[in-house]
């Protein structure tokens, strides 16, 4: 497929740290790609919260599946426009692999504990796993990804001029011209994770009975609408099981629509003829038109009262930061009880012991953490049923 000019183009890119040689059967951002879904954080993502903690529905969306769902539509986008489909795959793929167990909540503990040590924040922890964390190859630390990548997963959600720590180490190391923006196949995996998670939470919340289809329909005008054409569609259905997927799929079609046309408008104005001009912008290019935006926003509104905010997902929030705070001051005070190479390797100084620590329990899934908490600090603040 011709790809547009402004496309991030792998037979420029900027290469790998360390290098290596070139694969006679994939690309370089195919590689990269590859190399995160092979990786031991992407598989954790398997057993971490996305929005449900612990959650004992089969069909309830987590970590893992949601970022497989973020790269599908991110691919898409990518193809209609043209640009590097394997590195927009890429970066849809590892965008949350810095979460820690219990979604947002955990990172707030995690954020709190660490605050004398400079913080935590998932976006910066992502990449210190791609370049530090993750051990699988004899030569260098990390995955050693390409430039494209680990600038697109430090900028995707925009210019950063104010580095956390672990983003500051990663550009030190090599430095992402962070104050710039991302390459368009960045900006695309990031408003592919708004498409996927503000349809899909949707689809969620109304599985889990949390709200009906009719009550965000009467609050707000978007899903009213789409909900309208999916009844008008098919007239004989009344089954919800089938016409709620219909709906998401309405919706997230909708959105692409916009989106690909807004996309477009705005590469016309600027003339945009290199990734460089996308850099140089000044403004995310990739995103729904303003109109539109207003109207999700309506919908994220109602998720965050309705939802993320519910009393069935309430109830677990401080006893899912208890058990983050639980364990990391108990392996702080104590890193022997580290396992394995973690304990053999944990600094004696701070703020690099704190943040050893830190890097451990931002990578255990939600089970495991639990696990971990009981053996190590006593029976679980959250309830039985998700500990067993």
């Amino acid at each position: 497929m011709t790809r547009a000019s402004c496309a991030t183009f792998w037979e420029t890119s900027r290469g790998r740290l360390h290098a290596e040689a070139a694969s006679a059967t994939r690309s370089p951002f195919a590689r990269d790609r590859d190399r995160i879904i092979h990786s031991g954080a992407f598989r954790r993502l398997r057993y971490k919260t996305q929005v449900f903690v612990a959650p004992d529905g089969d069909h309830f969306r987590v970590r893992l599946t949601h970022s497989l769902e973020v790269a599908q539509i991110a691919r898409s986008l990518a193809r209609a426009l043209a640009v590097d489909e394997d590195l927009t795959e890429a970066l849809a793929l590892a965008h949350d692999l810095g979460h820690p167990p219990f979604g947002h909540s955990g990172e707030d503990a995690l954020e709190r504990v660490m605050a004398p040590w400079g913080g935590f924040d998932h976006n910066g922890h992502a990449l210190r796993i791609v370049t530090r964390l993750e051990s699988r190859y004899p030569g260098f630390d990390g995955l050693n990804l390409c430039w494209e990548t680990l600038e697109g997963l430090a900028k995707h959600n925009g210019p950063i001029l104010e580095p956390g720590w672990a983003l500051a180490g990663v550009d030190a190391a090599w430095p992402l011209d962070l104050a710039s923006h991302a390459g368009l196949e960045a900006q695309l995996a990031a408003i592919a994770d708004d498409i996927a998670y503000d349809n899909h939470d949707l689809d969620d919340g109304i599985r889990a009975g949390l709200f009906t289809v009719e009550d965000v329909a009467a609050a707000v005008p978007f899903v009213a609408d789409c909900w309208a054409t999916v009844v008008a569609r098919w007239p004989g259905v009344t089954a919800r099981r089938r016409l709620v997927p219909e709906l998401v799929r309405e919706q997230i079609g909708r959105m692409a629509a916009d989106l690909l046309a807004t996309t477009r408008a705005r590469l016309a104005a600027i003339d945009a003829r290199s990734v460089a001009d996308v850099r140089a912008a000044g403004r995310t290019l990739a995103g729904l038109s303003d109109g539109l935006a207003a109207e999700v926003g309506v919908l994220k509104d109602f998720l965050r009262a309705h939802m993320y905010r519910a009393p069935a997902v309430a109830r677990l929030r401080d006893p899912s930061e208890q058990v983050v705070e639980g364990l990391f001051a108990a392996l702080h005070d104590d890193p022997g009880r580290l396992p394995g190479d973690w304990a053999a390797t944990c600094p004696a100084d701070e703020p690099a012991r704190a943040r050893h620590v830190g890097d451990f329990v931002a990578g255990m899934t939600d089970r495991y953490a639990l696990k971990l908490y009981k053996q190590l600090v006593g029976p679980s603040p959250l309830p039985e049923e998700m500990v067993s």
